[in-house]
């Protein structure tokens, strides 16, 4: 397990949108998420864990460790063979990487 993972780490993402929209409700035809109380806007969890993998992926590209495993329009298998590739995990005829992985 690499360094980085053995120990607890906390930060802050802040951002400002003026006339724009960083979060849709796509159930409501893509219109901004807002607060109904105080009319601020809202931003999940899940739009800002994206922008973070997006910003690391972007920033870090292919560096060793830095690897993003759900990216946007990519299906899981595929994530889960170059992962396996990456550990020495080759798929066979008798064997494929899903199975592997069980």
């Amino acid at each position: 397990m690499s360094e980085a993972i053995k120990n607890r780490y906390e930060f802050v993402v802040l951002f400002d949108v003026e006339n724009g929209n960083p979060n849709g409700d796509p159930d409501a035809g893509n219109m901004p998420r807002v607060d109904p109380e105080s009319g601020l806007g809202l931003v999940t969890d899940v739009c800002l864990k994206r922008k973070i993998r997006n910003y690391v992926e972007t920033v870090k590209e292919d560096t060793q460790g830095y690897k993003i495993y759900i990216k946007e329009d990519v299906p899981l298998n595929r994530s889960d063979r170059e992962a396996c590739a990456d550990m020495g995990i080759t798929e066979t005829d008798d064997k494929k990487v899903t199975e592997e992985l069980k």
